[in-house]
């Protein structure tokens, strides 16, 4: 080609300005690449906060103790002053004292407690909050930056019609939960066995969780949720992990899951968001669980989250919210999964331990000792429970109630087997 160029002028002129031409294209992509490495390095800045002391955990999680008058809660404008409230007023009355967490032993003899991971290698010192530190692979794992740490709109759950809630379809989403609803609930509580399930696709998520719900179920849905996760998109692995979310708008723009948003506020040192939990459930061998509660403080009007009976994690302000100000009017325990159906059959992605209930306790995953909290700031045991769940072949939910465990169920399932294709 070097020959036909040089060898006719007008050749020439037209390679020198295809040169030119590429050279352009070329430095608008190396400015276009180094934009986004720019705004995404300005986005860890935001998120990573100057820490204390760092700690590597053993799944490759990076562990900050930053000071906590420095997390992110304190980016919101309305935050600013604010004076971080170090304990609740008033905790329930009646929480059941069963143990900072509980293990169910089937086969092995011995007492091990549910912890989190990176606590093998440190701890963070007082006045300091542990924060998983964001990476540059999280961020670009994310379809744009800004979606980053937030889950799709069309996340959101549609509004309960003939007493039983009816999920948007269209959105992929999955449940097999129980749920009360008719009622003003300030808070609730449970106690979830932990599992690994396996995730068919990166873009696929598995968790068990607490709702509580307030609003329309359409634009302007209050929601606060609690429990843990399997997300290889949100993390980068298939780790079993605590979790939180809330969103005042239906998942639309506001919320984010842990800690990646400013809104919860965290006075805790010992427990991170988002860290994976230790040790997990196994088939047929020991049951691992952790207790979660969610309460809003009579007092200030903030919501609460404690874990275990120990772990007073911290709060979300009142004015995060418009219905959640006052109560939440539906409560939802239980399992959900994406179903992306990317090779045109159900997704493989499991629900809790992949077993169907029936298989009880040592094989399937549950929730015990379900409880509200009503209007006199009293943990009670949850009234005209009901359940729900799209297609039971492919998870299901079965409840149960008895002295030990009160109000409880088993849930979930594998996916795709031979009753769903």
């Amino acid at each position: 080609m070097d020959k036909v160029c040089f060898n006719n002028v007008k050749m020439k002129m037209f390679c020198l300005f295809l040169l030119f031409m590429l050279s352009v294209a070329q430095a608008k992509q190396d400015m276009s690449l180094a934009a986004q490495k720019f705004e995404v390095q300005k986005h860890l800045n935001r998120l990573n906060k100057p820490a204390i002391k760092s700690i590597k955990s053993p799944d490759g999680d990076i562990i900050d103790c930053v000071h906590m008058s420095h997390q992110p809660a304190f980016d919101h404008p309305l935050l600013k002053n604010h004076t971080v409230q170090m304990m609740p007023n008033y905790h329930p009355e009646g929480l059941f004292r069963n143990g900072k967490m509980s293990k169910a032993n089937t086969k092995n003899e011995g007492s091990k407690s549910i912890t989190q991971l990176w606590h093998l290698n440190g701890r963070c010192p007082e006045g300091t909050i542990p924060i998983r530190r964001t990476k540059k692979d999280d961020i670009l794992r994310a379809s744009n930056m800004k979606s980053y740490g937030r889950k799709n709109k069309h996340s959101a759950i549609a509004k309960p019609e003939s007493g039983r809630p009816g999920f948007v379809s269209q959105s992929g989403h999955q449940h097999a939960i129980a749920y009360v609803e008719g009622d003003k609930y300030y808070g609730a509580k449970a106690t979830i066995n932990v599992w690994e399930p396996k995730i068919q696709q990166p873009n696929e998520f598995s968790l068990s969780q607490i709702w509580l719900l307030g609003g329309s179920f359409d634009s302007d849905l209050n929601s606060i949720e609690a429990g843990w996760q399997v997300s290889p998109d949100l993390y980068g692995d298939n780790n079993t992990r605590l979790f939180t979310y809330w969103t005042s708008d239906a998942y639309q723009a506001t919320g984010c899951y842990n800690l990646l948003c400013s809104g919860f506020i965290q006075i805790n040192n010992e427990i991170a968001m988002g860290a994976t939990i230790s040790p997990l459930s196994s088939f047929h061998l020991s049951q691992y669980d952790i207790s979660i509660l969610v309460w809003k403080d009579p007092k200030e009007g903030n919501w609460w989250m404690q874990f275990g009976n120990d772990y007073v994690l911290g709060y979300w302000p009142g004015f995060l919210f418009s219905y959640l100000i006052d109560s939440a009017t539906m409560v939802e325990w239980g399992g959900e999964v994406v179903n992306s159906e990317s090779d045109g059959l159900h997704t493989t992605t499991q629900m809790g331990s992949g077993h169907f209930p029936d298989e009880g306790f040592g094989s399937s995953s549950y929730f015990r000792n379900l409880q509200v909290v009503d209007g006199s700031n009293n943990l009670r045991a949850p009234q005209d429970l009901g359940t729900y769940t799209e297609d039971n072949s492919c998870y299901d939910v079965q409840l149960g109630k008895n002295n030990d465990w009160g109000n409880y169920f088993y849930y979930g399932g594998p996916g795709r087997n031979p009753n769903c294709p």
